[in-house]
């Protein structure tokens, strides 16, 4: 994983995130067997848009998912729950973020999901 500092366009102001940028193979794992303490945020860039679902298999705790598109402006904000099946944006996005919801955290997500 490679650490990146990234600016959300978001109703109108720009939140600047470090995240851990995933390949291939991280974007497969995600969130799934990290411990709450220890998880970071992520970002999953597909270069292209796209509808693709995602999942909380194996995610023992709530997260907060960002889909952007290539110029990073937020496009849905949603709080995801543990062992969620399916979740669908209803969008094309190009970039999708994972905030763990922590106490470390409580700021960005303070600020997303206002």
């Amino acid at each position: 994983m490679i650490l990146k500092k990234i600016g959300l366009n978001h109703k109108g102001k720009k939140i600047f995130l470090d995240v851990f940028d995933c390949n291939k193979f991280e974007r497969g794992r995600g969130l799934m067997f990290c411990q709450k303490k220890n998880a970071k945020i992520l970002m999953f860039d597909l270069k292209k848009p796209s509808r693709k679902a995602i999942h909380s298999f194996f995610v023992f705790f709530n997260f907060v998912a960002v889909w952007c598109d290539e110029k990073d402006k937020v496009l849905e904000v949603k709080i995801i729950h543990s062992f969620n099946p399916l979740i669908n944006p209803k969008i094309r996005w190009t970039k999708l973020i994972e905030i763990p919801i922590s106490q470390k955290y409580r700021k960005e997500i303070k600020l997303l999901c206002s």
